[in-house]
């Protein structure tokens, strides 16, 4: 049986996944709205389990291993909007290195599962 490669093999494995990384924190990091989320963050060490998690979404060898996604992103008060934001930062980095289309949907896919994971939900105010 002949199986085709995963979209980590793809799109060329670990050290396009690293550059992808690098590019995508470059442009978040660039980006006024996005910024103040990341303030007093270890960034290699964030870059380091975004590496393992995007390897892990694209079918590469090693598991994703780091903190539950509620769980690292509890408290820090992400907006839906702004989820939505890196999510778009995300996919022009990939569209950029020139990933399928194939690819890019199921990332989306992905995005769309975990999102209520991060995102905080508005708290309900009395009036």
């Amino acid at each position: 049986m002949i199986t085709s490669p995963s979209y980590y093999d793809q799109i060329g494995g670990a050290p396009v996944v690293r550059d992808v990384v690098e590019q995508f924190y470059e442009r978040v990091l660039g980006d006024d709205d996005l910024k103040p989320y990341f303030t007093g963050i270890d960034m290699p060490r964030l870059k380091r389990h975004m590496v393992m998690l995007l390897c892990s979404v694209l079918g590469g060898p090693e598991p994703y291993e780091g903190r539950d996604l509620g769980e690292a992103h509890a408290g820090m008060g992400i907006t839906s909007e702004h989820y939505d934001k890196v999510g778009e930062h995300l996919f022009a980095v990939l569209q950029a290195g020139g990933v399928g289309e194939d690819i890019l949907r199921d990332v989306g896919l992905v995005l769309g599962k975990v999102k209520s994971s991060i995102v905080a939900e508005p708290t309900e105010t009395a009036g």
